[in-house]
């Protein structure tokens, strides 16, 4: 029943690419076929289960494929599995190995035939990899990434994507086997692929965190010692030393990265590693009573032990992490609301974003100030002083821009004075420090769009009166008037009072001959009067 359900679905397939032919030769697009099933199939998610469907050949060598990732995910809470997981790559590959000999029909194009070797060398270098026979696995991957190399390289740039893109998911593959065989260069190359990935998933995930968690470990039994502004301190906790030694390739590849979501992943991953790393060291100084009781005795001066000092350190990195974090997220969210709104239905940036992102920042630099070591840190305190002036007048920006929104142009005015009067505090206070700066946002910029924003809210007022020109000798003065403040009071219709003041001159008409005459007549002038007599 499988096998009528392929040939069923094999053969429209196939007749297709034949009408598609000029000279009749028979094609399939094995690469695109696959990455468009793994996104349609539940692969976007890593529901790999879901991808185990039948289409022709290459179906069954992804549907096996599948199933060998979905037991490669389960066999790290069951070691069992991985047997079962070797012999699914082994029939993934066979089934490659039966594509790439049906394609070799001379009635299947040369394309194809290319993708069906790159594919099944692919497939191959998976079981080999997993075998951990590193020389062979290498050489399918080489060949897999010569094949697809040379298939981007002849056709235009948008089908050279997928190609491209292929290359760059072995790429990681070759470089672990190089370093497996021997390439003690190959770890400079794998450490930035993952950094550049932002801590993704993917096969060669856990391999490559192993790997590398492992080199620096190796690194981190040569360290003994960190210096910070000045003091030399030892580091004994093998955590911190890990996270220390890496913390340069993090913030190189934050640098490094393209766009601002990889950015932001990097930032979330070393925030991450820092906070564990400070646990370990916040649980080493509660363990050691000595050190506090040593701490408690050096209290009086003021010099915190070596211990405390790394854990500020540590504190310190956490901290400056997420100002730049925010500082960055703040610098993409001001790119967006100076564009065009487009959709009115959909709710783009406004100030209120940033000015919690801001808040952030000051909290931050609140902390910073704050860290145990540093309070006869003059120079130290004098810098977060300094940079939390800047975010404060950033801050205040977009606050005011958050009532020129809802036109407070008397409030938003003064708010950018409080901006311009932050600012010019920053410029004399940064004379004395040359590099305190580097880091922090332009405060040149802001003073240029704080003036800008000023003089539209003063000519705001004018749009009252646009349809009439005034001579006005004292906008000719020194010191024009643009706005009179607080603006003159002006006459604006009421709302009306009704008060019922006509019944009081209003005369009735009599009604005397309406009204019955009482003590006339009785009963008998009535029944007179029933029967018609009394007329």
């Amino acid at each position: 029943m499988a096998a009528e359900q392929q040939n069923e679905m094999k053969i429209p397939q196939m007749e297709e690419n034949k009408e598609n032919s000029i000279d009749g030769s028979l094609g399939l697009e094995i690469l695109q076929i696959i990455k468009d099933s793994q996104q349609q199939h539940g692969l976007r998610h890593g529901d790999y289960q879901r991808y185990r469907h039948l289409l022709l050949v290459l179906m069954e060598a992804e549907r096996a494929w599948s199933y060998a990732m979905q037991l490669k995910q389960e066999a790290n809470t069951e070691p069992r599995k991985r047997f079962h997981l070797l012999a699914r790559l082994r029939k993934a590959a066979k089934h490659g190995e039966q594509l790439e000999k049906l394609c070799e029909s001379p009635r299947v194009d040369a394309k194809t035939k290319l993708e069906a070797q790159a594919y099944t060398a692919y497939l191959n270098g998976m079981v080999q990899f997993e075998l951990q026979e590193w020389k062979s696995a290498m050489e399918a991957f080489n060949k897999c990434k010569t094949i697809y190399e040379k298939l981007a390289s002849a056709f235009t740039e948008e089908q050279a994507v997928l190609y491209h893109q292929r290359v760059e998911e072995i790429s990681p593959n070759i470089r672990y086997c190089a370093y497996n065989i021997g390439d003690q260069n190959a770890i400079n190359d794998l450490m930035q692929m993952r950094l550049s990935a932002g801590g993704g998933g993917g096969m060669m995930a856990e391999k490559l965190e192993a790997l590398i968690t492992q080199t620096r470990a190796k690194q981190a039994a040569v360290m003994s010692e960190v210096e910070w502004r000045g003091r030399t301190v030892p580091v004994k906790i093998d955590k911190a030393r890990i996270f220390l030694l890496g913390l340069a390739d993090n913030e190189a590849a934050i640098i490094q990265a393209d766009n601002e979501e990889t950015k932001e992943r990097l930032y979330e991953s070393l925030l991450a590693e820092c906070r564990d790393t400070i646990q370990a060291v916040r649980e080493e100084l509660r363990t050691d009573v000595k050190q506090r009781e040593r701490a408690a005795e050096g209290a009086d001066s003021g010099k915190v032990s070596n211990l405390q000092y790394l854990h500020s350190y540590l504190t310190y990195i956490k901290l400056w992490t997420v100002v730049r974090r925010n500082e960055s997220m703040a610098h993409a969210l001001q790119a967006k609301l100076k564009e065009p709104q487009t959709d009115e239905n959909k709710r783009g940036p406004r100030p209120q974003d940033l000015i919690r992102l801001y808040d952030i920042i000051l909290q931050s630099l609140a902390e910073l100030s704050s860290l145990q070591g540093l309070e006869e840190d003059h120079t130290f305190q004098k810098e977060v002083a300094l940079k939390t002036l800047v975010y404060k007048a950033y801050r205040c920006f977009y606050i005011a821009q958050s009532y020129v929104l809802v036109k407070k142009w008397s409030e938003a005015l003064v708010l950018y004075e409080r901006v311009l009067k932050y600012t010019r505090e920053v410029q004399s206070k940064a004379k004395s420090f040359n590099n305190s700066l580097k880091d922090l946002p332009d405060v040149q910029e802001l003073i240029a769009e704080v003036s800008a924003e000023k003089y539209s809210l003063q000519a705001a007022p004018l749009s009252d009166r646009l349809d009439h020109f005034r001579l006005d000798p004292t906008l000719l003065s020194k010191q024009p008037n643009l706005v009179q403040f607080p603006p003159d009071f002006q006459p604006i219709p009421c709302k009306p009072l009704f008060f019922d003041l006509a019944l009081n001159h209003v005369a009735f008409p009599p009604l005397d001959d309406k009204v019955e005459q009482k003590g006339k007549g009785g009963i008998t002038g009535y029944f007179r009067g029933f029967f018609g007599f009394g007329s």
